[in-house]
């Protein structure tokens, strides 16, 4: 019985055997902005040239809206090399993505950070 395509790149002990800088092509930088809890969703437009297993696998995780951290957690990739892939996918029209909402409360803001805290400690 054949192994899934996944395996053949991995192994137990030693992880991928595929660096990640040549998933990428050596490309440290996204064409396009990325946040990693920005949201990204297959449009139904297939690339028109072959971009490679990784790029596929992405690109079928896509199925349904999934943030860029989500995705590179299962590719078992960096973020930094999750977007790269994901930028190729934007330029050819597979993918669109969304910048996540920003609510209008300061992240720095101490009040807010101390009412989640009380939270936290109150679920434990």
């Amino acid at each position: 019985m054949p192994e899934p395509e996944e395996a053949l790149w991995m192994d137990d002990a030693a992880g991928r055997l595929v660096r990640p800088y040549t998933v990428s092509n050596g490309r440290t930088r996204p064409t396009a902005e990325f946040d990693l809890l920005t949201m990204v969703m297959a449009t139904g437009v297939k690339p028109q040239t072959y971009l490679g297993p990784d790029h596929a696998h992405v690109l079928s995780l896509c199925d349904g809206p999934m943030t860029v951290a989500e995705i590179a957690a299962h590719v078992r990739l960096p973020a930094v090399v999750t977007k790269v892939l994901l930028s190729d996918l934007v330029d050819c029209g597979a993918v669109t993505t969304r910048a996540p909402l920003r609510m209008g409360a300061d992240p720095t803001d101490r009040e807010l950070l101390e009412a989640v805290l009380h939270g936290l400690r109150k679920r434990l």
